[in-house]
């Protein structure tokens, strides 16, 4: 049951999404192979835009708890045992150099890249026989499917620490993960100002972060946005000690929610929201429905669960609707549904998640009247220079025109969702090619199925090439209910992760056959007590060896499922005679033990527990 020579998975993109992937296919494989993991940029390697060094400073902090920024699911204290306990602190500032992690605490975005290169190297350090991984630098510009086999065209590839500098590369993989992160957005009203010095489109850069840190104290700030990316900008020059007028401005004027300080993630099971009588009734039936529904929700966690504090309940509603959204939303018409998603897009992500005291507590009082932050709610129409230096900003408002000068304009992040208008060359190929196309129903990423596999017009697969992260965003809104950043944030990279690193090893390898469905039903759906008590036991134990992190102890897990897996088909056959093959038996199991690790109707630390990966592993 081994394949001789190994198969090679390529990654394409280095930040947590192409990292948690790389981790999960190094812990899940059970046959020869290799996985490399490319990155253009060195300084993003295991960190993306969010979490570099040189792009965030040390008061640049998660916006949620630090118990909730483990990369696994099922080990929900991972990240603050790692940096309780593991993390090398020399060169932290006094600040978080002694301090103690807690759940409920904050942490500095920063060092999420040490974490996750510590659990890369770890995944490789206790991988089976002959799993490697090779990590290198360069661009993939191009992609194509051939039969069976895909070749990238890598511009710039090298390979670190290493003399042979950077070349052009044709690279062959027997499947390719596309993990490109966010995409960033156009900004045509700073066409004219994209290099001037009192510009800085890039706040999470090393330039950026030196352009705020050199800021005189008494300057006018302009910062383009109101929500996250805003509030970091506003927070650093707050905590430094600045003086001048901070201007935040966008067009919906939304800001943050402060998480209470001993938060801890839940699911409630609320009422089903009724969003539809017998049929599609427009566009403003459905917001006012949305409306009505959310009030009684929301009436219904104070009047039921009181102990939920009220700056939460908005997250509490909007996670136990998820479940019920796709449904929901497959009976609006897709143009009806961009345009909601358009309009209504920052309000869902406002009410879906907040950001921690560390952040607010300098920015929210500055908003108070006659503070020094002034909120403006109206679209930057055009950014142009003066002769003094500074800038000004034209800024359409609900009833007039505006022009704010400033000494200092930070743009947010501006993330793109339209794949049709991002400048990556891998993405217009793609594109341009048709292995990939815009998604449909909401125009936001690109169609994928179930299993992250990439979808071409014909709604079939392109070929081996799946796809992790913010590309999968309207799948994750039309197929789950994910609305705002969770479609394609940690909590979403972590299921993307786990799905697509064992449905590619279930393609690859040669101990899994895909079995009919007839087939797969006879397994999922036996009727005999003895055959469901062994299915069950077989998949708790798939799920116990794809969690475990040590070489040694997934070897002797490995083993008792192997053995579980023949008493089960044992229980099967009855006559002696099988209904499916061992290889199929064991595509089924994995499916279903990676569907338990994605289980997103409890949450994380329930998870764990129901998993049952807390004690050892149940006798047979």
């Amino acid at each position: 049951m081994g394949f001789s020579v190994p198969r090679r998975v390529v990654i394409v993109g280095a930040g947590l999404g192409g990292t948690a992937t790389a981790i999960r296919l190094l812990r899940f494989a059970r046959e020869p192979l290799q996985v490399v993991v490319i990155e253009r940029r060195s300084d993003h390697r295991s960190a993306g835009v969010a979490y570099h060094r040189a792009g965030n400073h040390w008061h640049h902090v998660f916006n949620i708890q630090a118990g909730r920024m483990s990369m696994f699911r099922e080990d929900v204290d991972d990240f603050v045992d790692w940096a309780n306990h593991e993390a090398d602190r020399a060169g932290w500032p006094p600040e978080w150099s002694g301090l103690t992690f807690t759940e409920s605490g904050p942490a500095p975005r920063r060092i999420y890249a040490d974490y996750l290169a510590a659990r890369l190297a770890e995944a490789a350090r206790e991988a089976p026989h002959r799993v490697t991984l090779l990590e290198a630098d360069g661009e993939v510009v191009d992609i194509g499917v051939g039969t069976g086999r895909v070749h990238l065209v890598v511009e710039n590839y090298s390979l670190p620490h290493t003399d042979t500098g950077p070349r052009r590369m044709i690279l062959e993989a027997d499947h390719v993960v596309i993990a490109t992160g966010l995409e960033e957005r156009d900004l045509p009203f700073a066409t004219g100002v994209t290099d001037h010095p009192a510009f800085v489109r890039h706040p999470y850069s090393e330039a950026g972060i030196e352009r705020l840190l050199g800021l005189r104290k008494d300057a006018v700030v302009a910062i383009i946005g109101t929500l996250l990316s805003a509030y970091d900008s506003a927070s650093l020059l707050l905590r430094r000690g600045h003086t001048g007028k901070l201007h935040m401005i966008s067009r919906s004027g939304l800001t943050l929610r402060t998480y209470p300080p001993d938060h801890r993630h839940h699911v409630l099971s609320l009422p089903a929201p009724r969003l539809h009588a017998d049929g599609y009734e427009g566009r403003e039936n459905l917001v006012q429905r949305f409306k009505d529904e959310w009030e009684r929700a929301c009436a219904i966690v104070a009047r039921e669960h009181p102990a939920v504090d009220r700056a939460v309940v908005t997250e509490r509603v909007a996670k136990s609707w998820e479940p019920h959204l796709p449904e929901a939303l497959a009976r609006v018409p897709s143009s009806d549904l961009r345009a909601l998603l358009d309009g209504y897009g920052s309000l869902l992500a406002t009410l879906r998640v907040g950001a921690m005291p560390y952040i607010t507590e300098f920015v929210h009082p500055a908003m108070a009247d006659g503070g020094q932050i002034i909120l403006t709610s109206g679209r930057v129409d055009e950014i142009v220079g003066t002769e003094a230096g500074t800038l000004k900003l034209s800024v359409s408002g609900p009833a007039s025109t505006q022009t704010i000068e400033a000494d200092l304009v930070i743009a947010g992040f501006g993330r793109e969702p339209n794949y049709e208008r991002v400048g990556s060359a891998l993405w217009t190929n793609l594109l341009r090619k048709k292995i990939a196309v815009p998604h449909q129903r909401t125009g936001r990423g690109v169609e994928v199925d179930a299993c992250g596999n990439l979808l071409g017009p014909t709604g079939a697969r392109s070929g081996p090439i799946s796809v992790v992260g913010g590309p999968r965003e309207g799948d994750e809104i039309v197929r789950y209910g994910r609305m705002g950043a969770f479609a394609f944030n940690l909590a979403a990279i972590k299921n993307h992760s786990v799905g697509v690193a064992a449905t590619v090893l279930r393609q690859l390898e040669s101990c899994y056959d895909e079995p009919a469905d007839d087939a797969a039903a006879s397994v999922t759906d036996a009727e005999d007590p003895e055959v469901r008590a062994a299915f069950a036991r077989s998949v708790m134990l798939d799920v116990r060896r794809m969690a475990t992190r040590r070489r040694r102890d997934r070897e002797a897990v490995t083993i008792r499922l192997e053995e579980s897996l023949q008493a089960f088909r044992g229980a099967m056959t009855g006559d002696g005679e099988a209904t499916v093959t061992d290889s199929a038996l064991r595509f089924v199991v994995n499916r279903a033990a990676m569907t338990k690790l994605n289980d997103l109707s409890v949450t994380p630390r329930d998870l764990r527990s129901l998993l049952g990966l807390d004690g050892p592993p149940e006798s047979d």
